[in-house]
C-alpha cells in the first residue's frame, strides 16, 4: 500500500523563486531513491472561501473556520506551502528517507534558507482505500 508523507510550512513570500528551487532540487533526489511522485503546492491566498466548503447545514461564519495559516503559523510576510511525496511503501519510504537526508545534494547549509525548518510541520500518512476508482 503506498505511503505519503505531508508538509506544512510557512515560507517567506520573497522567497518563493528560492523554495521553488529547493523543492526541484528535493523532488529529483527523493523520486531518484524511490518516490512515486512529488506535489508542491503554494497556497492561492485569493483561493476560494473556506465556506465553499461546507454544506448549507454546516456553514459557519469566516472567522469560526481554521485555516492553514494558522496551522502553519505563517506570520506576516509570509505564506503556506502544503507538500506531499507519494511513496509505493512505508518500507521504501524509510530506506528511501535515510538516503535523501544524508544526500549531500539535500545539504543546503551554503546557502541563505528559503524557509525556516524548525517550523516545518511533517507527517506519514497510510491512505485509506475507499473503493473510489477513476472513470
Amino acid at each position: 500500500m503506498n505511503y505519503i508523507d505531508c508538509f506544512l510550512a510557512p515560507v517567506p513570500r520573497a522567497n518563493k523563486a528560492a523554495y521553488e528551487e529547493l523543492a526541484r532540487i528535493s523532488a529529483k533526489v527523493v523520486t531518484e531513491y524511490g518516490a512515486l511522485n512529488v506535489i508542491e503546492c503554494w497556497l492561492d491566498e485569493s483561493g476560494p472561501d473556506v465556506s465553499s466548503y461546507h454544506g448549507a447545514e454546516t456553514k459557519q461564519s469566516q472567522v469560526e473556520y481554521g485555516s492553514f495559516v494558522a496551522a502553519a503559523g505563517a506570520r506576516q510576510g509570509e505564506t503556506v506551502v502544503l507538500s506531499y511525496v507519494e511513496w509505493p511503501d512505508k518500507a521504501t519510504r524509510d530506506a528511501g528517507m535515510v538516503k535523501v537526508t544524508n544526500d549531500p545534494r539535500m545539504q543546503f547549509g551554503d546557502q541563505p534558507p528559503a524557509f525556516d525548518g524548525r517550523r516545518l510541520i511533517a507527517a506519514g500518512f497510510k491512505p485509506m482505500q475507499l473503493g473510489v476508482r477513476d472513470a
